[in-house]
């Protein structure tokens, strides 16, 4: 069971609590996109699928995106600078 999980763990969604699941889902899909439209991936992978290397791009914090309402939610925790 142990070597399934570990085996597994690369194509799991990241358990991040600033993070939803559905914004991790939809910038995965962005990157897909970006890479069947011929960008080049961040990782050198030997997969030919798209969806694949853009999920593990994403999961390992390679594809940069902007969050409003995680930068909002952020700015407002930081106590004001003097």
């Amino acid at each position: 069971m142990a070597e399934t999980t570990q085996r597994n763990a690369h194509h799991s969604i990241p358990d991040d609590s600033e993070s939803s699941t559905y914004r991790y889902i939809i910038v995965a899909a962005k990157r897909a996109r970006q890479i069947q439209g011929g960008s080049r991936s961040f990782l050198p992978t030997t997969s030919r699928k798209p969806t694949v290397t853009a999920l593990e791009e994403v999961r390992r914090g390679l594809v940069q995106y902007e969050d409003p309402i995680r930068d909002a939610a952020l700015a407002a925790r930081k106590p004001a600078s003097k």
